[in-house]
């Protein structure tokens, strides 16, 4: 089978010898960022003109020299401001603060060409930087990226390169009811536990933070998300390795935030699981449908029916386990639901369900 060519994300770790270079480049970057800030909501003010990302390169061209930055940086921050002007509709964007708590994360931009892989180091701007090289970094073709920095003040090489991928041989289809018991049910039955990521370490984060050991807190949130982060990953590449078909529930993690579930929902990363079964899908060549869930927890998979036998609103969220009154089949709640689910990403109901095919 001839492979395909996707884009493929690479994130590698930068040694920390580095980060005090990296952050007073980040620094020149804050500040070409305030000053098209300033310069955008001038322009705005005097001439009712939103300047464009070429508009704003005249105003930072020649100033990479004495900024200690490469002139492509200076064109991505301009494409990059106008690119988020857009997105919020406003005239001007939040301050990007190089010192004191609220300190944004360091980002140093490229475009492609602009990096090469020289002798087992990043080399961009006159500079080699050392990473720890997983990915055999030699052989790829390195386009556009960013240099990043996270909440520990580890930094890392993000770039975009071109990778083979073999399609997926996965058969057949799957449902997938998201949920806070377990975090995704499939209707083949395989579920992905609530390793409750969050909850398991809240005690340790809060006395960390009542101690006031920043470094200390830093350590653990990051330690939740790389827990969460590998078990998502892990879940989502078997489902892709299995199937060839793909299909989610909508349920929307921004509205149940507002809700006293807020804590259980964001510990349980519905969002990055959809993002991660979404471009695993779309590299392997198989399909991924995010389909309405209406319903999909009180109808009989089985019969169609919504017989009264069904756990019905808040009260019956403790229901896991119920028996349809009129064909009498036992259903697992969130094994029924993404049975349902499947059924609905079809666009046909599995025996007849009248609700699901709207």
């Amino acid at each position: 089978m001839n492979s395909m060519k996707q884009t493929k994300t690479l994130k590698i770790r930068i040694r920390d010898q580095h980060a005090p270079l990296l952050r007073q480049m980040a620094r020149s970057v804050n500040f070409v960022w305030n000053y098209l800030n300033e310069l955008s909501c001038r322009a705005l003010r005097e001439r009712g003109l939103f300047l464009s990302a070429y508009d704003m390169d005249r105003y930072t061209q020649g100033s990479g020299k004495e900024l200690g930055l490469h002139s492509q940086t200076l064109q991505e921050v301009s494409r990059e401001y106008a690119t988020r002007r857009r997105q919020f509709r406003k005239a001007r964007l939040n301050w990007r603060k190089s010192g004191g708590v609220r300190r944004s994360l360091g980002w140093i931009p490229f475009k492609s060409g602009a990096v090469q892989w020289k002798s087992g180091q990043v080399c961009h701007n006159g500079h080699c930087f050392k990473v720890w090289d997983s990915y055999g970094l030699g052989r790829y073709r390195f386009r556009s990226g960013s240099f990043s920095e996270d909440a520990r003040g580890r930094w890392y090489f993000n770039v975009v390169v071109e990778v083979d991928v073999q399609p997926s041989l996965g058969q057949g289809a799957v449902g997938i009811d998201l949920g806070l018991k377990d975090v995704a049910t499939c209707s083949d039955g395989t579920k992905l536990e609530n390793g409750r990521f969050y909850r398991d370490l809240e005690a340790k984060l809060a006395i960390a933070q009542r101690a006031g050991k920043k470094a200390r807190t830093r350590a653990i949130h990051a330690r939740i998300a790389n827990r969460r982060k590998d078990a998502l990953h892990q879940f989502s590449r078997q489902l892709v390795n299995r199937y060839g078909e793909i299909h989610v529930g909508d349920v929307s993690p921004t509205k149940l935030v507002k809700t006293p579930m807020a804590k259980s929902v964001l510990d349980a990363g519905w969002g990055r699981l959809k993002t991660l079964l979404e471009y695993k899908c779309a590299h392997a060549g198989i399909v991924f449908r995010v389909v309405d869930e209406r319903y999909t927890s009180q109808a009989c998979s089985n019969c169609g029916g919504l017989p009264d036998s069904r756990p019905k609103g808040i009260a019956g969220l403790g229901v896991r386990a119920w028996t349809c009154c009129e064909c009498g089949v036992t259903h697992d709640r969130d094994v029924n639901a993404a049975r349902n689910i499947l059924a609905a990403g079809h666009g046909r109901p599995a025996v007849g369900i009248p609700f699901l095919s709207v």
